[in-house]
């Protein structure tokens, strides 16, 4: 005899396979649709690698704004390790 969690566990185990085959389906969807004919490759360049090629052209990337340094602390007259 069956309990009344075996068909509460068998339910969602066939619910979330059809979830992920619906996720993969949009993914694979996605990417037949993105359109970019060079995907672009990583090269050798000094001391690290660089993507050469792709579809992001550096006008696409947001521009970070200009870091603005902290704050220094205030000197303090009673500290040993000052010269």
């Amino acid at each position: 005899m069956v309990g009344p969690s075996a068909g509460g566990t068998r339910w969602s185990v066939v619910v979330s396979l059809l979830v992920a085959a619906a996720m993969a389906a949009i993914a694979f969807i996605t990417v037949q649709q993105a359109g970019c004919p060079n995907p672009g490759q990583y090269v050798a360049r000094g001391d690290g690698y660089e993507l050469v090629g792709g579809c992001v052209e550096p006008n696409d990337l947001p521009i970070a704004p200009d870091a603005v340094p902290a704050p220094q602390p205030a000197p303090d007259a009673r500290s040993p390790l000052r010269p």
